[in-house]
């Protein structure tokens, strides 16, 4: 049974940073991503990555490009998103995902974990 564990989340001032992990047990997958929910908002894409026969592929909204990080540990079967220069409005819940059907920026992603909550405070 496949189980996508995330961990690391928590309270942060501005300017601040975390790396939050994700697990991910019962199979190995070519493609995770990162996506957040702020209350009253919709799901949205963070930051993902794929691995292919080509190489390694990432994406970042705009809105973290320079200040998050999104890698894989093969080896652990885990995924990373280090979070650099926090601001308020990166409030949310985190959640992970592995395997997409589609687009790895969309959410068509088969498995989700339950997701760790970030507060950053200014």
């Amino acid at each position: 049974q496949v189980q996508l564990v995330e961990s690391g989340g928590g309270l942060v001032q501005a300017g601040g940073s975390l790396r939050l992990s994700c697990v991910a047990s019962g199979r190995t997958f070519s493609s995770y991503g990162w996506f957040r929910q702020a209350p009253g908002q919709e799901r949205d894409i963070v930051a993902a990555v794929s691995t292919s026969w080509s190489g390694v592929n990432t994406y970042y909204t705009d809105s973290v490009k320079g200040r998050f990080t999104i890698s894989r540990d093969s080896a652990k079967n885990t995924v990373y998103l280090q979070m650099n220069n926090l601001k308020p409005e990166d409030t949310a819940v985190y959640y992970c995902a592995a395997n997409a059907r589609g687009a790895i920026t969309t959410m068509t992603y088969d498995f989700w974990g339950q997701g760790t909550q970030v507060t950053v405070s200014s």
